[in-house]
């Protein structure tokens, strides 16, 4: 799943894509959650991800606003501070990442 990254990806985007896609797989294995199956949707929250750990330096949640504010920010690195409620309550986190195992 999503291992094609997509065109247009420099050399330290396609390393950092790596990078975060075996982290999303092993927090999901280690927390036993169900990863999104859409390749479209996963791919597009997993190249958000870079995108925002390379301008922000963070992994923050490409589905949430950033303050701007370091501290309150860090509750939307992912995993976000929300994502056990939403997999909880609707079955999935809010960029529909991680899901309730079915």
């Amino acid at each position: 799943m999503a291992e094609k990254q997509g065109k247009g990806m420099t050399k330290e985007e396609e390393d950092l894509y790596q990078e975060i896609l075996s982290w999303t797989r092993e927090y999901a294995k280690e927390k036993g959650l169900a990863l999104n199956t859409d390749d479209r949707q996963f791919t597009a929250v997993i190249r958000g991800l870079v995108r925002n750990r390379l301008k922000h330096g963070e992994r923050y949640c490409p589905c949430r606003i950033r303050s701007g504010d370091p501290e309150k920010d860090r509750l939307i690195i992912c995993p976000c501070a929300y994502h056990g409620k939403e997999i909880e309550g609707e079955g999935h986190c809010h960029c529909s990442l991680f899901f309730r195992p079915q």
